[in-house]
């Protein structure tokens, strides 16, 4: 098995994505530490894996402080000897257009993905370093962190605070031989589930048949279990060289995200006033979309 012997903990992973993570981890040979904040949906997604053969024991705190950080890494070195692979995949949702949004909607949001994903690799890789792990940091992004979505300021700031962060992981953590990486899914979940736009993959899916192609191939967009491969890909020793990146999946699509950079450039001697960018803007009809465009249903 390419994981086999290895030691992973995955941040909520009682249900949906982080589930899936988990599953397929140990399937490829991994001793996993599940987290969810349901004690019973935590035993049971430990059940799951125990019953397909794998190992696992399960944390159940909310993310987002250090204390649930440590007791992760504890459950992980207590149970299984040691730490190799961190998947960050905790997180909720609050979502509401910036007026109708309260400070306790944005904190909560940014509190579980982004200070979680913070504190659990912060924890992580301080083990890491201890014990000279050439460890696998997997954090789980959103095209809505990339793109940005209508009525999710808390968590488009998150996902792209993610996206940040591994960029700057992945050069604090080289040298040590740590790889920090993002995940971009694209998957039938709690949310995209109640969207009418994906009601035909979904309910082929809940039937057992294969999502339409038009879904796997032309948006890519699929299930959890087309997600999951990937993680695994990315926690093995094939992926050691491979760091810093924001890697889309779903359906039958890879996509490797570009890191942000400038469109078109101008210069002007003596530089900018208000009155020369008031009398003639430079980059007039070269601005970027926002937000994902959807091609029409076949």
């Amino acid at each position: 098995m390419s994981l086999d012997g290895k030691v992973a903990i995955v941040t909520g992973s009682g249900r949906g994505l982080g589930l899936a993570y988990a599953r397929e981890l140990a399937r490829q040979g991994a001793a996993v530490v599940v987290n969810d904040v349901d004690a019973s949906v935590a035993e049971e997604a430990v059940a799951v894996i125990t019953a397909d053969g794998g190992r696992a024991v399960a944390v159940v705190a909310p993310v987002g402080s250090t204390e649930t950080a440590k007791a992760l890494v504890d459950a992980a070195v207590e149970n299984f000897g040691g730490l190799d692979i961190l998947v960050t995949n905790a997180g909720v949702l609050r979502d509401k257009s910036l007026l109708k949004m309260t400070d306790e909607d944005f904190d909560l949001v940014i509190n579980v993905h982004l200070r979680g994903t913070f504190t659990c690799v912060r924890e992580a890789y301080a083990y890491f370093k201890e014990h000279n792990v050439a460890g696998r940091i997997i954090t789980i992004g959103s095209p809505t962190g990339q793109r940005g979505n209508f009525g999710q300021t808390n968590y488009a700031a998150a996902k792209a605070g993610i996206v940040g962060m591994v960029r700057t992981w992945a050069m604090e953590m080289k040298k040590a031989g740590v790889t920090a990486n993002a995940v971009i899914p694209v998957a039938a979940t709690a949310m995209t589930k109640t969207v009418p736009y994906f009601a035909a993959a979904v309910e082929a899916d809940e039937r057992g048949e294969a999502m339409p192609d038009f879904f796997r191939k032309d948006l890519g967009f699929g299930t959890a279990e087309d997600v999951a491969g990937l993680v695994a890909f990315l926690a093995s020793e094939e992926a050691a060289g491979i760091t810093g990146q924001a890697i889309g999946v779903g359906g039958d699509r890879l996509q490797l995200w570009s890191h942000p950079e400038a469109v078109a450039t101008e210069y002007r001697d003596g530089g900018w006033s208000y009155a020369d960018l008031a009398s003639a803007f430079p980059f007039a009809g070269q601005q970027q979309s926002v937000g994902e465009k959807f091609p029409p249903l076949p």
